[in-house]
């Protein structure tokens, strides 16, 4: 979690802000945030004690190039009398910067220190996004011949697995801000299975994706956990439909489909493999 933000930028963009930036720094404060350094130094030193939790936001060139020099988690701030400088290595970038509240802050930082967005949470289930800790789980629950009966099988090498993960997170998640992301009991915060939003190459709709061990099935986290993932893609990505593809002995997955509301529409292939093509509107 972020607990300060550090301002580096040029005396000319925090007077054209002005007021602007009082609602971002007064929720700052108010969620224990520290804010400082809205002057831009010759040379800044950071320690690795200090780059935890610390996030710098700058609008110059050579500051952002200084501090990712020495580790620092840093967002490059562009605006109209900014747009010729560059920002070689920078993933990310915000413009809107007087619109930003607490939790795009916190965001922004996990993003750039590579730490999991936590997306919702349920009565029994919380769901956030994937990291390579939580592959050697995905074996556990892959490893159960009713779970790979009707979907594809993780990588036969571990190895390629975390690379894919890895790749997974980093572009993914970069671009779209959402994917398939792992669940955990609450509780206990085991991992239980897998559940998200997808876009697949060749169709028009987002689609929900789900897996959930054998242990924890018939317990109704997969119906709980699925239908907040609906809300959600309702709610915070704005879609308006969502299609679900089921194979047709898959009559647990069917089962789930109709209970969310989800209605048949045609069929489709896989790999030459028939799905059944299920819809719902949100």
């Amino acid at each position: 979690m972020v607990r300060e933000v550090c301002f580096r930028l040029y005396e000319k963009t925090i007077q054209a802000l002005g007021k602007r930036m009082e609602t971002p720094l007064t929720v700052l404060a108010a969620n224990g945030i520290k804010v400082s350094g809205v002057h831009a130094p010759e040379e800044h030193e950071a320690g690795v004690d200090e780059r935890e939790g610390v996030m710098y936001i700058t609008d110059q060139a050579h500051v952002f190039a200084a501090l990712q020099k020495q580790g620092c988690y840093v967002l490059p701030y562009l605006h109209e009398n900014n747009r010729g400088e560059s920002f070689p290595g920078a993933l990310y970038a915000v413009e809107n910067l007087e619109e930003m509240d607490e939790e795009s802050f916190d965001l922004a930082y996990r993003r750039l220190a590579g730490l999991p967005w936590e997306i919702l949470t349920t009565e029994h289930c919380a769901v956030r996004e994937t990291t390579v800790e939580d592959v050697d789980s995905f074996y556990q629950i892959y490893k159960e011949p009713s779970i790979t009966e009707y979907m594809e099988n993780l990588f036969a090498d571990r190895e390629e697995e975390i690379a894919y993960t890895r790749d997974y997170i980093e572009k993914v998640y970069a671009f779209y801000g959402y994917g398939m992301w792992t669940v955990l009991e609450k509780e206990s915060r085991v991992v239980i299975g897998r559940a998200g939003i997808t876009w697949r190459e060749g169709y028009d709709l987002p689609e929900l994706g789900f897996v959930f061990g054998v242990p924890w099935q018939g317990r109704g986290y997969a119906f709980e956990v699925c239908g907040a993932i609906l809300r959600y893609a309702r709610e915070e990505l704005l879609m308006k439909e969502v299609q679900a593809l089921v194979r047709p002995g898959n009559g647990r997955s069917l089962r789930l489909c109709e209970r969310l509301g989800f209605v048949r529409r045609g069929e489709t292939e896989l790999d030459g493999i028939k799905h059944l093509v299920f819809v719902k509107g949100l």
